[in-house]
């Protein structure tokens, strides 16, 4: 049995600030993805949810939210929440099902509406609640975290701020030509540089918003997709969802201190590059053969993370790739060409199923200005909170 299932369509709402359901955003880019894989909603055998909790709703439900949503019509359902990592894990769901014979067409829908301003915690005290110690006993927020990673990177590497801002150029240079993207505009270093700090050396700029918006992606068993004429279809080829390794020497949201190191050595890589790891052994390819990458830019620094935690260079030399172009559409491998979360914002639920439609579109030469010429494998990565790992390799 081949490990391969085909990506028949791909959709999605555009992002931003619309202040509607997340079960509108969802339903649209669901009918869009079943449009493009030129499927009938009667012919979805199984729907996957990534589950939305916030904005009103319950959302632990999405599965069966969505399908209600589309009309009922008998297909199993299930529902997916791994914090951010929740849409690899409903594209690897949906994976399992159709290579366990259990769905020949399986529909994935991600959408969120989220809250204004970074995210906080929920009310009420939970002192077992790792999320809420880090918010209310440190005080940790979202950018005071991506600034400690920045600071890391800046006192480990000789990273710059102007090297952070090079980022966000490059990322918005992309989102520009991306109709689905909330920011839609080009920025300048200088821009940049005159945006409000908001943890230092991070400022407005570095750090992505959060958005309103959704993804969906229909996938099929490669008999199906060869039956319905498509003969070369996009494959999802691996997901990985490893969980970190023991000891954790590196701090990782929304953990507030490191595992001891006395008993056991650390591992020899970080937990970001065990994912990508787990995914390049599975898919048996390797980083030097992916055209592009989609990868989780929570703030300028965190993109120069991935790079070397998906094996594009070495420890240290994020910087010097991003300085070179090397990342850039029309660079030797782009990375979020897309626009990344810098030019969408988080949509939770949602933005690791997005990931999945950009290397869609890309594999099929179908991504307009942003076309990467010749692209055959790609990779996403990100992570979820409490340990949910997340990458996906498309080929075609």
């Amino acid at each position: 049995m081949t490990g391969d299932v085909a990506v028949l369509g791909a959709g999605m709402h555009p992002w931003g600030k619309w202040g509607r359901s997340f079960v509108e955003y969802g339903t649209v880019a669901a009918r869009a993805a079943l449009s493009d894989a030129g499927i009938g909603w009667q012919d979805v055998q199984s729907v996957v949810g990534a589950d939305t909790v916030r904005g009103g709703y319950p959302g632990y439900v999405a599965g069966a939210t969505f399908a209600q949503a589309l009309g009922w019509q008998g297909a199993r359902v299930t529902s997916v929440y791994a914090a951010c990592a929740s849409g690899a894990q409903a594209i690897n769901t949906a994976r399992a099902q159709i290579l366990a014979g259990m769905a020949d067409v399986v529909l994935v829908v991600g959408a969120d509406a989220a809250p204004k301003g970074f995210f906080a915690p929920a009310g009420g005290d939970r002192p077992d609640d790792p999320d809420w110690l880090r918010f209310r006993v440190l005080g940790a927020t979202n950018p005071a975290y991506f600034a400690l990673y920045a600071r890391r990177r800046m006192a480990l590497y000789g990273d710059t701020p102007e090297d952070f801002a090079l980022v966000k150029v490059k990322n918005a240079a992309a989102g520009a030509l991306n109709q689905n993207a909330r920011y839609r505009a080009p920025v300048t270093a200088e821009q940049v540089a005159a945006s409000a700090v908001v943890a230092d050396p991070l400022r407005l700029l570095d750090i992505c918003a959060t958005s309103d918006g959704a993804a969906a992606v229909v996938m099929s068993s490669m008999e199906f997709a060869r039956r319905h004429g498509a003969v070369d279809p996009v494959r999802i080829r691996a997901v990985s969802t490893v969980t970190p390794t023991y000891p954790k020497a590196v701090l990782d949201l929304p953990d507030i201190a490191t595992d001891s190191a006395i008993a056991a050595e650390p591992a020899p890589e970080s937990f970001r590059a065990s994912i990508a790891r787990a995914a390049y052994e599975e898919a048996a390819i390797g980083p030097d053969e992916l055209s592009l990458a989609e990868v989780y830019d929570l703030s300028t620094a965190l993109e120069l993370e991935w790079y070397e935690d998906i094996g594009l260079c070495a420890k240290g030399e994020g910087a010097k790739l991003v300085r070179e172009g090397a990342t850039a559409l029309g660079g030797r491998i782009p990375v979020n060409p897309s626009g990344g979360l810098a030019s969408f914002g988080e949509a939770v639920p949602a933005q690791a199923i997005a990931q999945v439609c950009e290397l869609t579109w890309q594999l099929r030469g179908t991504a307009a200005e942003r076309q990467i010429p010749g692209a055959r494998a790609g990779i996403t990565a990100n992570q979820g909170l409490f340990g949910h790992g997340s990458a996906v390799v498309a080929v075609r």
